[in-house]
């Protein structure tokens, strides 16, 4: 997929616009899972999550490919738009972003804040996904994929960053949405010939992946309903899937109530804010705890980006009070 002269030059293009985020270790996340326990806090970049890294690095190759691009069009839950709009508006690209209704407001908001055209279509993102490509056609813009390896190499920085300042991770757990964080970490890994095991985590109400992974084919599902918007998929992408496949140890499955719960140790234990998928990778870990003890573990937290309303109706105390009655 890339090399590590590709994987240093696209460190550099991400660094004019993304400090290295940091890799902290915190006490009571260790006490809790009997480990040490690292944190690589994606939620700490420009745009509060991983992705932007994937975005810097596919507009710098499509402007230096294609500069008479008119404009560039995409479908997202949040995070890949906002990652878009980001880098587009430092090339001066006009950017479309579709998303489904209902989609996160504050996203939404953020999105329209860094400069996109923002249109909502659909009830999930694979029916955005599909009226984006269409407008793509017809409007004779550069449709950006979800899964692509320049976006894969972009986001693939953070796993450089982190294998760097620890080599020694036995495990690194890494939430799945499209594949291209979990994708970037196998690769690295890879690269610099690392035995750190890498976990992916998906959703309980979004399994495709883990579905897939069991099979050892794509396997599609008919809904994706879940709070953790940034795993929502239905439709793995097979490129994806084959690297899953081959550099993972297994896909984790999480319930949203056990997301809930990460999201509200993340605040208590290190004072951070972590969206679903940010903090589903230290929901697997929790679940898994008893294999875990004594080793060194890595969390991706890979986005703080939640809506105030569902962080309240989803994962305040009321709320997991009340869903621990019924």
């Amino acid at each position: 997929m890339f090399d590590l002269g590709q994987l240093e030059r696209a460190q550099a293009i991400v660094g004019t616009a993304v400090p290295p985020t940091p890799a902290h270790a915190w006490p009571l996340l260790a006490e809790r899972l009997g480990a040490d326990v690292l944190v690589k806090h994606e939620n700490h970049t420009p745009t509060g999550a991983f992705k932007v890294r994937g975005g810097l690095v596919y507009l710098d190759r499509l402007k230096r490919e294609q500069p008479d691009t008119p404009g560039i069009i995409s479908a997202t839950r949040g995070n890949h738009g906002q990652s878009l709009a980001f880098a587009a508006r430092r090339h001066g690209l006009p950017a479309t972003i579709y998303v489904p209704h209902g989609n996160s407001v504050e996203k939404n908001r953020a999105m329209r804040a860094f400069g996109a055209e923002l249109v909502e279509h659909g009830q999930d993102f694979q029916a955005a996904r599909e009226e984006a490509v269409r407008r793509a056609e017809s409007a004779g813009l550069h449709m950006v994929p979800s899964f692509h390896p320049d976006l894969v190499l972009g986001v693939a920085t953070y796993a450089f960053e982190l294998f760097k300042a620890a080599p020694d991770l036995d495990l690194l757990y890494v939430p799945i949405g499209q594949g291209s964080g979990i994708c970037g970490c196998i690769r690295v890994r890879d690269l610099l010939g690392l035995k750190t095991e890498i976990v992916g985590v998906q959703s309980t109400e979004a399994p495709s992946y883990a579905l897939s992974f069991a099979a050892g084919a794509v396997v599609t599902t008919e809904t994706a309903n879940t709070h953790a918007d940034g795993m929502a998929t239905r439709i793995p992408d097979a490129d994806a899937l084959a690297m899953i496949r081959k550099g993972a140890s297994r896909i984790v499955q999480v319930t949203d109530d056990e997301v809930g719960s990460a999201i509200r140790t993340y605040w208590t234990d290190t004072h951070n804010l972590a969206e679903g998928a940010g903090a589903a990778a230290l929901a697997a870990a929790l679940q898994e705890r008893d294999r875990l003890q004594g080793k060194r573990v890595g969390l991706v937290l890979s986005g703080g980006n939640i809506d105030f309303d569902l962080f309240r109706q989803w994962v305040g105390t009321d709320a997991i009070a009340e869903r621990a009655m019924a």
